[in-house]
């Protein structure tokens, strides 16, 4: 199947890119990159040089006729006319950008400022596949998941579904490497600024993904979920570790949180119970599209609190598309994704 990733040239298209190369269905026809066109990809970027004989093109609607299927790595309010164009071409699209994720437009418009494509908003399918398996595989539109919101609503979707936890108040502490702020020359991402810190922003409801995640979360739960999010810069690349501190409606000790991941997770091969007492490491992930969770009690308050470990780019963008993309597609859903972690 031939495939076009639109906005090769970020650190998400990039990752794409080294998926999809050992991918054994997938055909990588048409990589785009408004400010490189014209350039070999091998050129632009020497790690793909030998791997991948493509130029890189200016975006043109009139592409989808020599692709199957788009991924679409794209800043935030540029994707939508692009996805767009795409699904009116007829081409099933897997958007990593945040123009579809939310369902309601007024809650887009609050966030992200006006929307370019606002007859699209409310019809992709949003794109975590442990929560939205059988709804992708009918779907031509899948809203990749975000970073942040896949590394909470992991470990949290299964204590919400089964109405053990409080909804009122969910804290969320998450720690994410500067990958995640993609390719950009701003002083607060220089190593000088990064090595050796760590610090918080975005602190206080401001951040984009906090919608995002009280939507998903909302619906896992049944009932209106509030979120306190505070994320942080690690001077790290690549990973995302959080927690997530709630209040049982009933005491739950650690052992029977953990069976509440084991079950909820059994069956599925990209989301990693650790043993008990076990936390997730970044280093345990990296590179690969695993996440990790683990659940523990604090006996003394009655908390619970659930930990998760993940690659920022890949499980969290990159890798999260191609296991959309695969059951889209009718593909086994680990298709081109067994790698196992960088370690070290």
């Amino acid at each position: 199947m031939r495939v076009g990733v639109f906005g090769a040239s970020g650190y998400t298209g990039l990752e794409l890119l080294r998926i999809l190369i050992r991918h054994p269905r997938f055909e990588v026809a048409v990589v785009t990159s408004e400010q490189r066109a014209g350039v070999k990809l091998g050129d632009a970027f020497p790690s793909l040089r030998g791997l991948l004989d493509l130029t890189l093109e200016a975006s043109d609607p009139a592409l989808a006729k020599q692709i199957d299927f788009a991924f679409t790595a794209l800043p935030h309010s540029a994707s939508a006319p692009t996805v767009a164009a795409l699904r009116k071409a007829g081409v099933p699209v897997a958007d990593l950008s945040a123009d579809y994720r939310l369902r309601d437009l007024e809650s887009y418009e609050r966030w992200y400022g006006r929307h370019a494509a606002p007859e699209w908003v409310g019809r992709a399918v949003y794109g975590q596949p442990e929560l939205h398996r059988e709804e992708l595989r009918s779907s031509e539109l899948a809203a990749c998941a975000g970073c942040y919101p896949t590394s909470v609503l992991l470990p949290l979707a299964p204590f919400l579904r089964a109405g053990l936890v409080e909804t009122g108040q969910v804290l969320v502490d998450s720690k994410s490497g500067v990958s995640g702020a993609g390719r950009k020359l701003e002083a607060g991402y220089l190593f000088a600024e990064q090595d050796g810190n760590c610090l918080a922003y975005k602190v206080g409801a401001v951040h984009r993904h906090v919608p995002e995640i009280e939507q998903e979360a909302s619906l896992a739960a049944g009932a209106p979920v509030q979120v306190t999010f505070v994320p942080h810069l690690l001077p790290t690349i690549r990973g995302i570790a959080t927690s997530v501190y709630l209040r049982p409606k009933r005491r739950l000790p650690a052992s029977a949180a953990r069976a509440v991941l084991e079950a909820a997770y059994a069956d599925e091969r990209f989301v990693r119970v650790l043993p008990e007492g076990a936390t997730p490491s970044l280093q345990s992930v990296r590179g690969s599209n695993f996440c990790d969770v683990n659940a523990f009690a604090d006996e003394r308050t009655g908390s619970l609190i659930l930990l998760s470990a993940l690659d920022n780019l890949v499980k969290g963008a990159s890798g999260q598309a191609v296991q959309c993309a695969n059951l889209m597609c009718g593909f086994p859903e680990e298709l081109g994704l067994l790698e196992a972690p960088l370690v070290p």
